[in-house]
């Protein structure tokens, strides 16, 4: 079984990913993408969006970071993870999945997979571009509007040298919308030689189990699920309860604080109360009554002060807010 935290483009920065992977249960992670257009980056870019990099490539807990890269071009692609690969990455992962607009209007993410010939020109100029000891692989969606190519893409990715392959299994044009086509993973396991790990609709241990047994794999990429619920990697792994409790609310809280002091470090004031009210909107699918409480308590709060003081009056024991 392998279980990783997937990259989540404008919510799972180094901050969440510090303390989902503090929580625990994770196999590995990656980082949001890293765009790649026409020029070679300097090694602050890389360092600023994965600041891991840093730290042997680990999260603060130890958990292994690959980075992600972004783009269309093979030879700007290559020549970017080439100088990414300086930095000893624990491996670089490359997007062909992302819906966003801004992205695709761009011919980047989930459009690439119109066109499994240059997928398979990306990865192949990566690999080689790229020591041996340092794994590429590849995120994909099941096909733009429909999934007539997904197996073409997926073989393409193999073929190119992707070490492992990502199956998030709905199409561009569906979104994040339910549901997710297991189904197509298990198709895809069969059609090429490399590991395959399924990816979408998995918020609960129930959710696991039937997409396990649907794929054939036990391997799965957690994302919004993870976010909703930061247990739930170890409600899998049989480390805490199969069910959300009101005990793991309040274990919860002193990670949020830490959350929240990560976050006032990283974004300047007037965009830190969102990003804690961002995540806090995503915890009300699990604990509906407390972090929708939580929620509604700091909607109308404006500054990073007031939002200090709320959590502050929570009177968890050791509790610090400040950044």
């Amino acid at each position: 079984m392998r279980l990783i935290l997937a990259p989540m483009e404008g919510l799972a920065d180094h901050v969440l990913r510090d303390v989902l992977t503090r929580v625990g249960g994770y196999d590995g992670a990656v980082s949001e993408f890293i765009r790649v257009s026409g020029t070679l980056l300097p090694f602050r870019t890389y360092q600023r969006i994965c600041p891991e990099i840093c730290n042997a490539s680990r999260t603060p807990s130890g958990t292994p970071v690959v980075v992600q890269l972004l783009g269309s071009d093979p030879g700007w692609l290559a020549a970017n993870a080439a100088r990414l690969s300086a930095l000893s990455p624990h491996g670089v992962d490359l997007n062909f999945g992302c819906p966003a607009k801004t992205v695709n209007r761009h011919g980047g993410g989930a459009m690439l997979l119109g066109d499994p010939e240059l997928l398979n020109r990306i990865v192949h100029s990566v690999r080689h571009a790229v020591p041996a000891d340092i794994p590429v692989t590849a995120k994909m969606r099941l096909g733009i509007s429909d999934t007539a190519r997904a197996l073409d893409c997926a073989q393409a990715l193999a073929e190119g040298g992707a070490a492992s392959l990502v199956v998030h299994a709905r199409t561009r044009d569906q979104g994040y919308r339910a549901p997710a086509h297991w189904e197509w993973v298990a198709r895809i396991r069969e059609a090429i030689p490399v590991p395959v790990v399924a990816n979408g609709e998995v918020w609960t241990v129930d959710d696991w189990k039937r997409c396990c047994e649907i794929c054939g794999s036990q391997d799965v990429m957690l994302g919004r699920g993870a976010v909703s619920d930061p247990w739930l990697a170890r409600r899998i792994r049989g480390l805490a309860e199969p069910e959300p409790t009101h005990a793991d609310w309040l274990a919860l809280l002193p990670f949020i604080a830490d959350y929240w002091r990560g976050v006032q470090g990283k974004v300047v004031p007037a965009h830190a109360p969102g990003r804690i009210k961002l995540w806090l909107g995503m915890l009300r699918r699990t604990w509906p009554e407390e972090a929708g409480e939580l929620h509604s308590i700091l909607r109308p709060l404006r500054t990073p002060g007031e939002v200090s003081d709320v959590l502050r009056g929570l009177s968890i024991p050791g509790l610090n807010v400040s950044s």
